[in-house]
């Protein structure tokens, strides 16, 4: 995991749309920036849908939501729309994000030690430094805990 107050790394990815979306794009915002294994997955669809309906509070707060997996634009297309997401989800298929924000790896999956994309999330300053990580999370109930520390930190 990045460190608290570390730079957080650049990217440029695009979103479901084509658009493209680079992290200084942000620069005086607070970016929410989550990994999530798979579109329209049970725990990928309930974070999802969480972040989106705490979009506005988020956005009250000066945050942007951005969700990035290795799933492809049409994927990403078709599970934004499916759940009405209004935020961008970044395509990395390369996984070079993935890997740079150590959302990529080994992880425990049914006791069994599997290769993919790790739930991650990282709360990005204004400033672009790492303000928290949340290493492990709860998909009901995530964005609400980054709505509760982001209120913290404003």
């Amino acid at each position: 995991m990045l460190d608290v107050g570390s730079e957080a790394p650049g990217f440029e990815l695009e979103d479901q749309d084509g658009t493209l979306h680079r992290l200084s794009d942000y620069r005086g915002r607070w970016v929410v920036l989550y990994f999530y294994p798979r579109d329209d997955t049970p725990g990928c669809t309930k974070e999802a849908c969480g972040f989106r309906d705490h979009l506005d509070a988020l956005g009250d707060l000066n945050a942007v939501v951005l969700g990035v997996s290795a799933d492809d634009r049409a994927s990403h297309a078709r599970f934004a729309q499916k759940n009405a997401l209004t935020f961008p989800l970044l395509v990395d298929p390369d996984k070079r994000v993935l890997e740079a924000y150590d959302a990529y790896g080994d992880k425990n999956l049914y006791g069994k030690v599997v290769r993919g994309v790790k739930r991650v999330t990282y709360l990005i300053g204004p400033d672009g430094s790492v303000a928290r990580v949340w290493p492990k999370v709860k998909a009901a109930e995530h964005a609400e805990e980054v709505r509760r520390a982001l209120t913290e930190a404003a």
